[in-house]
């Protein structure tokens, strides 16, 4: 796929998401720390239905600390992998109090040391809160990149370096979120929604779904 053609797809994704962002709901940036630790292998309304009842409750690195792995698991056992979130987040909400004074820390290094984050969730995190030009790499964006022929790539880690390399600056913070999005309601997994979807003469897709 040429430039050119990458930079109008952008445009019309930014036309038709005129306002990108997660679709996880938060109120501080340790919310939307916990939301996306929970999020993984979980989708965005199953994690908003189990915070709607946490934070309310338990919302800062104390709090969550105090309920304990037991008292938090309450609250997520309806997300996949509860145990071990459970486990991660308390650890996390330890360290943040131990060395951070209980703030997320602006830093992808201090963030990917905290149990349960990784690269994926560190890069929302900067991204979503912090307003950093980050570009993560979901299931949906590996899909729609390499389905597309946007910047394809073998693994999220290949996507995530073309993505860097072929995205304008002046979209770098909103593609993460434009992507996902498409992914999520247009370009789906089994059946993509190619007739209703706004670049689909300008995706590569050799199999398009035009009903």
């Amino acid at each position: 796929m040429n430039q050119h053609k990458r930079i109008e797809i952008l445009k019309r994704l930014q036309a038709a998401i005129p306002e990108p962002t997660t679709e996880l709901q938060y109120a501080s940036v340790f919310e939307l720390l916990i939301a996306v630790i929970l999020s993984a292998q979980a989708t965005d309304k199953g994690v908003n239905k189990a915070t709607a009842k946490l934070f309310p409750i338990a919302n800062t690195p104390q709090a969550i600390y105090d309920l304990g792995v037991d008292g938090l698991k309450e609250y997520i056992k309806t997300i996949g992998l509860y145990n071990s979130k459970a486990e991660n987040i308390i650890k996390t909400c330890r360290m943040l109090l131990d060395k951070h004074n209980g703030e997320v820390p602006e830093d992808r290094a201090a963030l990917e040391a905290l149990p349960g984050v990784g690269r994926k969730t560190a890069n929302v995190v900067l991204n979503t809160a912090f307003g950093h030009p980050t570009i993560a790499v979901d299931t949906h964006i590996f899909r729609v990149c390499n389905r597309t022929k946007f910047a394809e790539g073998k693994n999220v880690l290949e996507v995530e370096k073309k993505l860097n390399k072929v995205v304008p600056d002046e979209f770098k913070i909103d593609v993460h979120h434009l992507l996902i999005l498409h992914g999520r309601y247009t370009c789906i997994a089994r059946k993509p929604r190619c007739g209703s979807c706004v670049i689909s003469d300008l995706c590569e897709f050799p199999d398009k779904n035009i009903d």
